[in-house]
């Protein structure tokens, strides 16, 4: 294998170590917002004072999944709508 057979070789395990590196900390950062999102974590401090509102807090939660579960269930009636299902 000669110097530059060799060189491209390199060239193409560090791109294809990079783009695992992006892909999985993306996928991780996307995680990590849904995570927020559900667990209402934008609304804890946001009361007067700083405090967090236990109603307001989990009414975020119990609204959001609720939500979650609804538009599962309009993706199933599409789906079946389409005669995909």
């Amino acid at each position: 294998m000669n110097d530059q057979e060799r060189e491209a070789r390199e060239a193409l395990e560090r791109v294809r170590r990079d783009s695992e590196t992006v892909g999985s900390s993306a996928l991780a950062r996307m995680g990590n917002r849904a995570r927020d999102h559900f667990g209402a974590r934008d609304a804890e401090g946001a009361a007067e004072g700083g405090g967090t509102d236990p109603v307001e807090l989990w009414g975020r939660r119990i609204g959001r999944a609720l939500s979650l579960v609804g538009v599962v269930i309009l993706a199933l009636w599409l789906l079946v709508q389409l005669r995909l299902l």
